[in-house]
């Protein structure tokens, strides 16, 4: 039998091979993520959630290379760009040792160059890999079939270079709480799993899986302390930088490991700045909530977020600023650091807006009391309704356009609480948005206590509420359109511009029947058209080939 191999051995090249021939037989650490993943979605913010959405409703070659084309790749296989969380656990293995030319992290569709018969293991983020999540089980129970997103995790975890060589597989990201069944994970040939912040669970598995030991089948990994979160190396999708981790507020619905709030200091930030500028990529403010930077509590820091951006806007190469979350009760508490962001933005100026996901989840005070009271502070629930109007109002004046979610049948939700979701969504009409209805899924503090809502318990007062969403996103979706494709010039931003314009005529026509015909009734609506009683018209085959002989992507 063999020796045990060291750390030292795991870590370092042995002597007399050069490093030139050491990838011949494939890395030994491979980092990766489904296709869905390796996407910038043409610098789109909300067309990520088209990965939520069930195939077959465009044709997939249409889908992937006009809505989701893929990140630049290099020779090797590697990416260019990466999701920000492969790029955190790439520096947390280096950080702990592991040398950097052991490790890559690659193309879905490109491991056959990377991996081989020296490959140990690879690491697998995720956001939804069963389809579970409340975007995706919304969408499909709607459209039936598979998400994107599910179909490509197993279509990754099925790729012939992982079938051939079998290395460890370990998955982990926002949506590695689906894989905690063991029957799921064998299944699916997965040998561990992270739930939660990985950077220093990941070394000890990854040691484990070098020297052939049995792995952990499920880790919770330990929060980081702020100080503790690695520096990134390389470049991350869309320019993402990190800027705090965890919200703090406490809703139900929501994930334990989101409970602690951490910010990371400015100049951490400044420097994952320089490494995306260095690869053309402008940055995009990650956090649950980027107005509570460096907050006291749940009180807004507004100086602090003032420096930051004045600090990121003003630093050499930054053309422009990004965000991606940020709270409504944050926002009405706040409304002169709105203005003051927008200022240094130059937002309004030649028609520069800022986009950013927000949470309305109800219009009713008795269920933001019930499930997420910390959500409105520091306001109180019975102020939910017009905090949110007021934050819409904030955000209209100083150009920001907020990507909301609903939440449709949390606990005790009764129709007048829905009655109330309807008269809020109304008053919001005039403001520049998307609202995004979901159907609960029971994760975070409600697993195991509730069931998940589905289809089959949806009233008609409910179906009206996600009608009444989806009318309010129709009105703002074509004219955002417009905006958008005003700045693509060429034969994609006209094709791509027929393509939604078409989508949204037809769907008008869907809420207009299901209003006028079914009563609201969008269950037996759904169930006409799965048993083929009513028709709906797919996309014209003739513009579907145009666009396919393109050869656009």
């Amino acid at each position: 039998m063999s020796r045990t191999a060291t750390n030292s051995d795991l870590r370092k090249p042995r002597r007399g091979i050069a490093l030139a021939n050491r990838h011949d037989n494939g890395y030994k650490i491979v980092l990766t993520a489904d296709r869905t993943l390796m996407s910038e979605y043409n610098g789109g913010i909300f067309l990520g959630f088209s990965a939520c959405v069930p195939t077959g409703l465009v044709p997939n070659r249409f889908y992937f290379s006009m809505i989701c084309p893929s990140v630049e790749t290099n020779e090797d296989g590697s990416v260019k760009y990466a999701p920000c969380g492969l790029r955190k656990i790439e520096a947390a293995l280096m950080s702990n040792g592991f040398e950097r030319d052991d490790i890559i992290v690659a193309h879905p569709q490109y491991l056959h160059k990377v991996i081989g018969s020296n490959t140990k293991v690879i690491g697998i983020t995720e956001t939804d890999p069963l389809g579970m999540g409340p975007a995706t089980s919304t969408f499909t129970q709607l459209f039936g079939g598979d998400a994107y997103m599910a179909l490509k995790f197993k279509e990754l975890l099925n790729h012939p270079a992982i079938k051939r060589y079998q290395p460890r597989i370990v998955v982990g990201g926002p949506g590695a709480w689906q894989l905690q069944d063991s029957e799921v994970r064998k299944r699916l040939g997965i040998d561990s799993v992270v739930i939660g912040e990985g950077e220093k669970a990941v070394s000890s598995i990854f040691e484990k899986a070098f020297t052939g030991e049995l792995l952990p089948e499920v880790v919770y990994g330990e929060i980081v302390a702020e100080e503790e979160i690695p520096l990134i190396e390389k470049p991350t999708i869309d320019g993402v930088v990190e800027i705090a981790r965890g919200c703090g507020r406490g809703c139900d619905f929501c994930v334990p490991t989101l409970q602690r709030f951490r910010c990371l200091s400015v100049d951490h930030i400044l420097k994952e700045v320089q490494i995306n500028l260095k690869a053309g990529r402008r940055p995009l403010l990650h956090a649950e909530d980027v107005l509570r930077y460096k907050a006291k509590g749940l009180e807004v820091n507004e100086e602090a977020v003032i420096d930051l951006f004045k600090r990121v806007r003003n630093h050499p190469g930054v053309n422009s600023v990004a965000i991606s979350h940020f709270a409504l009760s944050s926002v009405a508490s706040a409304p002169d650091l709105i203005e003051g962001i927008s200022k240094i933005l130059h937002l309004g100026e030649g028609g520069e807006w800022l986009g950013g996901q927000t949470g309305i989840e109800t219009g009713s005070p008795k269920l933001i009391r019930s499930h997420m009271a910390g959500k409105c502070k520091p306001f109180s629930p019975e102020d939910w309704p017009q905090t949110v109007v007021r934050a819409f109002e904030i955000l209209s004046d100083n150009n920001w356009v907020p990507l909301a979610t609903l939440i449709i049948g949390l606990p005790g939700e009764t129709e007048s609480d829905v009655e109330l979701t309807i008269r809020l969504i109304e008053e919001l009409a005039a403001f520049r948005s998307l609202i995004v209805p979901l159907f609960l899924v029971s994760e975070g503090g409600l697993k195991d206590k509730v069931k998940s809502f589905s289809l089959e318990k949806m009233t008609p007062i409910q179906s009206e509420l996600l009608l009444k969403c989806w009318e309010h996103n129709l009105h703002w979706g074509e004219i955002m359109l417009k905006d958008y494709f005003i700045t693509r010039s060429g034969a994609k931003g006209l094709l791509l511009r027929l393509v939604f314009s078409y989508g949204i005529r037809q769907t008008r026509k869907l809420i207009s029947k299901c209003q006028k015909d079914y009563g609201y009734d969008l269950s037996a609506m759904i169930r006409d058209i799965r048993q083929g009683k009513m028709k709906v018209t797919p996309l014209p085959i003739r513009l579907v080939s145009k666009l396919t002989r393109s050869g656009l992507g």
